[in-house]
């Protein structure tokens, strides 16, 4: 009994807990206009307002992972729309999702838009492995000069 309770013990200590989230200074998000077909991809800097043809949209927080974790990032996003006397109305007010855009976008009449990720322009670019040159093969036949 003592031994399976160690093991537990030991078992769970090494399993990671939960991933930190990593907290970033620009939302992106990628917009459909319906009438035109056009898909636009911009951006929106935490707490401020990004005008997208009829909408206002405003990114709250966006929180990625490490890259050492599986990706989700997240958004909490606000989105106004603006009417024809130039007033506002609130259609949208939660948490975005990049990996699931379907799950939570604004669906709008004329706009939808969906986060597409989150990005820290300050951050180091991430490290990319370098694949070795490798010599050209042999392949078994020599160069003979013809007689």
């Amino acid at each position: 009994m003592r031994r399976s309770l160690v093991a537990l013990v030991v078992l769970a200590a090494a399993t990671p807990v939960g991933a930190e989230r990593v907290s970033n200074p620009v939302a992106v998000f990628a917009g459909l206009d319906k009438i035109t077909g056009l898909t636009t991809t911009f951006e929106a800097t935490i707490g401020e307002e990004k005008r997208f043809g009829g909408l206002f949209v405003k990114a709250d927080a966006c929180y990625t992972r490490d890259v050492t974790e599986e990706p989700k990032t997240t958004s909490f996003v606000e989105v106004e729309e603006i009417e024809p006397d130039d007033t506002r109305k609130k259609i949208f007010s939660g948490w975005m999702f990049a990996e699931s855009p379907g799950l939570s976008a604004v669906e709008h009449p004329i706009y939808d838009v969906w986060l597409t990720g989150c990005r820290d322009p300050n951050a180091p670019p991430p490290v990319v492995e370098q694949v070795p040159d490798t010599p050209p093969q042999d392949d078994g036949q020599e160069d003979h000069p013809e007689d």
